[in-house]
């Protein structure tokens, strides 16, 4: 087949797209970095407020969370395929066929939600399987028997989410998550404690506040959708009954994504329980360290979701050289922001370990783990974007691949061996092993980004996906 390749831009128009693609993703990433800050200030105040009410408290929530959450990443990553698929319908002008995609979606994020549910059903078997202590069972099991109340909503939310954002509409999405954190933390006390009629429920209520937060974030999402610019696509404006044609479709693309974010969350609650083996020290800095990566990470993976909107736009418009362009916009930024973070982190590496502790060796051995990080940093900012920019094209299959290789055939054993053996580096041996994995995903997935930016005939099968 020939292969005709993408004509080259002018250099001056090439500078003058790339500044313009440079603000189109900073006005949409902005407003993605404070929703999923949000979210995860919904993950924290959990974990302190579960806390506060002691140790069996605590861990039963934390379970219940690594059980829930891997499942709710897996669905809502699914469901992503929304946001490629109508990027490149609005690009193109096909504003008519969004409604009926989102809708298939929704249909697919119902069946999707309900195997979640009845998964979650058997987890007292499996934490009794797993030996965990039995103080902290019924603590997990009630957490997420209330959490399954919300996984459909939830579900349905991050559809319209995922509808909005591929309209290059971020904001509702942030209002709405700021509104859930600033309702989180009254209604943990109330539902932790009672009052106003209701009984206290303890660490349990944790997750019936939870739930009861992700309904609203629904309805609310529908809302926004029915009363505002998006009624133009016309979502409710009839019901369609499942297509299985087309959900096929849509899990041919989304369930890539999905099992991508599963299976990097998976690794790193494997690499916590391996590093529990070395002892309290080891994994109280491992915590902190991924807390800190976790928080600096946020601005690469909004930039990978805006990466995947204005590639997806563009290459639905067909101006495949400005998808190009916009893809390593959003990559050079990412590693501009690595390179900022890493610098923060290297000069500033004891004072920030110091706000998570006064213990003097934690410290020291957290502040060494933020060498790694600011290292690590590099890599991970620039897969996460090109992985976005893929997305953009929907070409999801390679990165899962690319993935599975770099997290469980690379960063897992590299960095357990480096860990155990004998004479092994403890804890630094696994974020040697995550900088090596994520650096072959790095380059593998930028590589992928030139490769596919080559070839108009090679987008344009991609995007008849």
């Amino acid at each position: 087949m020939n292969r005709s390749p993408v004509p080259d831009t002018p250099a001056l128009d090439a500078r003058a797209i790339a500044r313009n693609e440079f603000g189109s993703l900073t006005r949409l990433a902005i407003p993605i970095i404070v929703t999923q800050l949000s979210q995860m200030g919904m993950g924290i105040a959990d974990t302190i407020m579960a806390g506060h009410l002691g140790a069996a408290e605590l861990a039963g929530v934390a379970l219940g969370g690594n059980l829930f959450w891997p499942i709710m990443m897996l669905l809502s990553g699914t469901v992503m395929a929304v946001t490629p698929s109508v990027a490149q319908l609005n690009g193109a002008r096909r504003d008519s066929e969004v409604g009926e995609v989102v809708r298939q979606t929704l249909w697919l994020g119902a069946i999707g939600g309900l195997l979640g549910i009845v998964l979650l059903g058997f987890s007292e078997d499996l934490f009794r399987w797993v030996e965990v202590d039995p103080r902290a069972i019924p603590i997990a099991v009630g957490y997420l028997d209330a959490m399954a109340f919300g996984l459909l909503p939830v579900v349905g939310y991050f559809v319209l989410r995922y509808l909005c954002e591929g309209l290059s509409w971020t904001m509702p999405a942030m209002v709405i998550a700021l509104s859930a954190l600033a309702l989180k933390i009254p209604f943990n006390i109330w539902f932790i404690y009672g009052g106003f009629g209701l009984p206290a429920m303890g660490a349990v209520g944790c997750g019936v506040a939870s739930a009861i937060i992700m309904g609203g974030e629904f309805v609310a999402m529908i809302g926004v959708v029915l009363f505002s610019r998006m009624q133009r696509v016309g979502l409710f404006a009839h019901f369609s009954k499942p297509n299985l044609k087309e959900m096929a479709r849509l899990v041919r693309l989304g369930a890539p994504i999905g099992a991508t974010m599963f299976f990097e969350m998976a690794v790193f609650s494997a690499v916590a329980l391996l590093v529990g083996r070395l002892g309290v020290e080891a994994l109280a800095a491992h915590q902190i360290a991924l807390i800190i990566n976790g928080v600096t990470f946020m601005i690469p993976m909004a930039l990978g979701i805006a990466a995947t909107i204005r590639v997806g736009f563009n290459v639905g418009a067909q101006d495949y050289g400005r998808a190009r362009i916009a893809g390593l916009v959003a990559i050079g930024s990412s590693v501009l922001f690595a390179a900022a973070a890493g610098a923060v982190l290297l000069l500033g590496r004891e004072a920030i370990a110091g706000l998570f502790s006064t213990d003097a060796s934690l410290v020291a051995v957290a502040a060494e783990l933020l060498i790694f990080v600011a290292f690590y940093q590099f890599f991970d900012d620039g897969q996460a974007a090109a992985m976005g920019v893929l997305r953009g094209y929907k070409d999801t299959r390679m990165p899962l691949v690319t993935a599975l290789v770099a997290y469980w055939v690379i960063a897992l054993p590299l960095g357990a061996w480096l860990a155990f053996d004998p004479n092994g580096m403890g804890v630094y041996g696994f974020w040697w092993g995550f900088t090596a994995g994520l650096g072959v995903a790095a380059i593998v997935l930028t590589a992928r980004v030139l490769w596919m930016g080559r070839s108009e005939q090679r987008i344009a099968a991609f995007a008849a996906r």
